[in-house]
């Protein structure tokens, strides 16, 4: 039957590789089928009701007598219940190159069909009504697979006619044409075959096309307007992207607003993958600007929600979205606002959207044309780059996001890359003097050009996007590794010798020079002595020497200490030469060190350690705070004393002027103060570490010296330390406090979490008990948005240490809020179950169990340490005068059953047989609500019936 060649057409034609060769199978297969359709079409066209339905994945057959005997609508019906429900999946939705290719040789049949079908018997009022009928009800129907499959086929079909249409159009304007140019030519005569012959031609065009305009309309109203607002986003999204390519083959029929409306309400639909269909599908219409001035009541109606979709929380969407616009744009339909809107998000970190954004902002806005014939004042030959480049700067500046620079340049890259290297011009532009161009760049102007010139050179040099954007770091083509070598190449060259001169003219401005010093670490360092240019390397060198004199600033000493680490590379030929202007510059700098040690360190730091330290005299009466915090803060500023010694000072001052009480009011008079006290807290936290951890290699005195176990005092007072300055709320905050700076809270939080870190070093490390974390993760629920990663990481690593430990710290922790609980309430009753502090421990006991992770096997030793500690707390204390006495710790089973589910199977029956042992002792004493206790704990835990029988429940 054809029927069968069809189905071995759909499903094995993925083995023919040559498009020629599939070609001819798929005529070969349709010229069957036609033939038999003109034998017989009942048979025929009941082989392509079947090969449809089969397609949708029914099993079912339809037979001549269900057609004779049954309606339709009954026909469909027997099919629907023939189809496995159950079974959602069907060959569409299936995965895989293999339906993949059924899926594109099922609809390349429907269109081959048609094709074939076209000078025969489309037109013979029987296939075509048959076949849009039959779409049509399965269109309707309730089943996913058929309205699915027929919507798909339908939409096809419907594409194809379209087709035949165009080629019927043109057939009838060339047969209208030749009828009268015909007619002109025989004017005199009254008959004539070759006119009669081409006017019987024309009306069977018209007639042709009118069929096909009917065949046109009844799958659109029929199929189109029933499916394109369907519940599944497949048929949705199908309807939407033939719906866009029937607009762009014939726009003459489709592009109006009785039809653009469909296209513009699923602009709003909520699945991505139609709201993208609908804009691909109106890039192909933007994009011909024949049809644009066809748009404009569409562009004015739904101009504002195409706005708004670069916004959107697919990234496809909104790339494609910003492409659109940027066609769009080319009619001048978006005003100022919605261009300046547009513009910012060449900062996104999708890099796709941020290139798409930055094509628009460049040619909206950086291109011009009549930029390249721009001819520049006094004879210059950067006229169309400089006006570039003034152009860019002004939107930077504009735009106040000047950190991201970077996100900027790497936007515009693929589309300004040619005006971004030129190097020359933005130096040029820099060097200028005012006497000479009385268009000079102001100061700010000069700071972001700096800035560009540093990214387009970090850009061009690494070849890959800015930190932030992009997962990772792309493999470059042989091409683009080229190119890289190229534009490294080039900078060398250039900025060997432009860069002293830029140096020396911004010698004194700290922002300018330390982005300028950044620009040698992308250097081909062998072009100095390959290209003989020493004496710009001398250049250099004398200019990095007077900046380091000049400045204090850090981001300017770290920047020439960098540039000095590059440039004295061993393995290149101008080490030796850098290294003795380094050596130089260095020996500069500690004769001024040792002067300074000399005059003011040995005349007053060591005399002052010597007193206090060494002698253990009480320095009060001297007022030694304020003078010590003077210079603390002096250090901060400037980074000019020894910092290990006067902080170490300073903690041991503190503590002997009067105890934890007296140094927080000290300390809190001040912001600074403050400072100094954390770094203090710090510093010493690491000598502890230090010194704690020596090596067993050191000589005797070394280790003597330094071998410093914490006492349990200073243990102490290093977590009351902790819980005053980080966990401990200020009481009494004023309104002005409340109102402080946002930057200031997140200065004073980065400094909490920098205490905090450093104390839970000392218990990572075993310089401090691991029980003393107990107390810290009392904090870890309510405390999770600012110190939850530190405390985590603290409970992960001493896991790592010590399994049975670390459990026992985190029941510590839950007795400990158990017992807390208890104490704050009526000593006669138990713990209120509905209290908020009895919620508090259970959600932190859930988080704790959250921490083990899925794998039970490798932490059971600890979670079944937990259950034991745990049930032994629970039985506490169980006594009392008349033998009812509930044991007062005995909720805190509710508390563990939290790690209930941590617990393999066998530990299970363990934890079964323990808390057996542990509630029988006591269960003559049980009362109701203490039985009520240990059934709950059963529905977690499914302990034997036995032992409950056991305690009389």
């Amino acid at each position: 039957m054809v029927f069968v060649c069809l189905l071995f057409f759909l499903f094995l034609n993925g083995t023919v590789t040559s498009v020629l060769a599939r070609s001819q199978e798929d005529d070969s297969v349709v010229n069957d089928w036609i033939e038999a359709y003109k034998q017989d079409r009942n048979v025929a066209l009941l082989d392509l009701i079947n090969f449809f339905i089969q397609c949708s994945g029914c099993q079912g057959m339809v037979t001549a007598e269900m057609i004779q005997s049954l309606h339709k609508k009954d026909v469909m019906r027997k099919m629907t219940e023939t189809f496995d429900e159950d079974n959602e999946d069907y060959p569409l939705i299936r995965t895989g190159p293999y339906w993949k290719k059924f899926k594109a040789n099922f609809c390349e049949f429907i269109a081959v069909l048609v094709q074939q079908c076209q000078c025969n018997i489309l037109y013979d009022s029987y296939l075509m009504n048959a076949i849009i009928s039959l779409l049509t009800d399965l269109a309707d129907s309730m089943v996913r697979a058929f309205r699915h499959t027929s919507t798909l086929a339908a939409m096809k079909l419907l594409t194809a006619i379209v087709s035949v249409h165009l080629n019927l159009d043109v057939n009838k304007h060339n047969a209208q044409r030749l009828y009268e140019v015909e007619k002109k030519r025989i004017s005199g005569k009254r008959t004539n075959y070759r006119l009669d012959q081409l006017d019987r031609k024309r009306k069977e065009y018209e007639h042709k096309l009118l069929e096909i305009q009917n065949m046109m309309n009844a799958i659109f109203k029929g199929t189109f307007l029933n499916r394109y607002c369907d519940v599944i986003p497949e048929i949705r999204a199908t309807c939407i992207e033939e719906f866009g390519s029937w607009i762009k083959t014939y726009p003459d029929a489709f592009l109006n607003d009785n039809y653009l409306k469909y296209i513009g309400w699923m602009l709003y639909d909520k699945q991505a993958e139609v709201r993208l269909k609908c804009l691909l599908g109106l890039q192909g219409i933007y994009s011909r600007r024949e049809l644009v001035s066809r748009m404009d009541l569409f562009t004015s109606r739904f101009k504002d929600r195409i706005v708004s979709m670069p916004l959107d929380k697919d990234h496809e969407v909104a790339v494609q979205a910003m492409k659109l616009l940027m066609l769009m744009n080319c009619e001048d339909v978006l005003s100022t606002e919605d261009c300046e809107t547009l513009y910012q998000f060449v900062y996104t970190t999708h890099r796709p959207l941020a290139v798409a954004a930055g094509e628009f902002l460049y040619k909206r806005l950086l291109s011009r044309e009549g930029d390249e014939e721009v001819q520049p004042k006094g004879g210059g030959k950067f006229g169309a780059s400089t006006d570039q480049l003034k152009r860019l700067i002004h939107f930077f500046l504009e735009s106040e996001l000047h950190k991201h620079v970077a996100y900027l340049i790497d936007s515009l890259w693929d589309w300004a890359g040619k005006f971004l290297k030129d190097w020359e011009c933005m130096t040029t532009l820099l060097l200028k003097n005012a006497e000479e161009d009385g268009e000079a760049l102001s100061d700010a102007h000069e700071s972001a050009l700096i800035e560009i010139i540093l990214a387009t050179v970090r850009e061009a040099a690494e070849g890959h996007p800015p930190v932030g954007r992009g997962a990772a770091k792309k493999i470059l083509s042989v091409k683009e590794k080229k190119i890289q070598l190229e534009d490294c190449t080039k900078i060398t060259e250039h900025f060997i010798t432009v860069l002293p001169q830029l140096l020396a003219k911004y010698s004194t401005d700290a922002q300018k020079v330390a982005n300028l010093l950044q620009i040698p670490q992308y250097y081909d360092l062998d072009v100095y002595s390959t290209g003989r240019l020493e004496k710009h390397l001398d250049a250099l060198l004398r200019e990095l020497k007077d900046i380091v004199a000049k400045h204090s600033d850090m981001s300017v000493l770290e920047a020439s200490s960098r540039t000095y680490y590059i440039l004295c590379s061993e393995e290149i030929a101008i080490y030796s030469q850098v290294d003795r202007a380094r050596t130089q510059l260095i020996d500069e700098l500690m004769g001024q060190l040792n002067q300074l040690l000399d005059a003011f360190i040995s005349c007053l730091v060591y005399h002052y350690c010597f007193f206090f330290n060494c002698s253990a005299h009480d320095l009060t009466k001297w007022n030694l705070y304020e003078k010590t915090l003077r210079l603390l803060v002096f250090e901060i500023e400037h980074g000019s004393l020894p910092v290990l010694v006067s902080y170490c000072d300073l903690w041991c001052l503190m503590e002997t002027q009067g105890g934890t009480g007296m140094k927080s009011n000290m300390v809190s008079k001040s912001f600074f103060g403050f400072v100094c006290l954390i770094q203090t807290f710090v510093i010493l936290c690491d000598w502890l570490l230090i010194l704690t951890h020596q090596d067993s290699n050191n000589s005797k005195e070394a280790v003597g010296l330094l071998d410093y176990p914490p006492s349990t005092s200073l243990q102490e007072k290093l977590l009351l330390f902790i819980q005053e300055h980080v966990f401990m709320e200020e009481e009494g905050e004023s309104k002005e406090e409340e109102r402080k700076d946002e930057s200031c809270k997140l200065d004073v939080l980065h400094r909490k979490r920098s205490l905090l870190a450093a104390y839970c070093k000392l218990i990572v490390y075993n310089v401090i008990e691991m029980t003393a974390a107990a107390e810290i993760y009392k904090y870890y629920v309510k405390t999770y948005n600012y110190f939850g990663d530190i405390i985590k990481e603290t409970l992960s690593k001493t896991r790592h240490n010590n399994k049975i430990q670390s459990a026992k710290t985190l029941i510590l922790c839950l007795q400990q809020l158990f017992q807390t609980c208890a104490e704050r309430q009526d000593s006669s009753s138990s713990v209120d179950l509905s209290s908020a502090s009895f919620t508090n421990m259970k959600e932190l006991a859930r988080r704790f169990s959250l921490t083990f992770g899925w794998d039970q096997v490798k932490s059971r030793e600890s979670v079944a340490m937990i259950h034991k500690e745990g049930i032994e707390f629970a039985f506490q204390g169980a006594t009392g005068v008349d033998g009812r006495c509930l044991p007062p710790n005995l909720s805190f089973l509710l508390i563990i059953i939290e790690f209930s589910n941590k617990l393999l199977k066998p530990d299970k029956r363990l934890v079964a047989a323990y808390f057996g042992s542990g509630s029988l002792q006591f269960s003559l004493l049980f009362t109701d609500n203490c039985k009520n206790f240990c059934k709950i704990y059963n529905r977690y835990f499914h302990f034997p019936e036995s032992i409950f029988e056991d305690m009389g429940m």
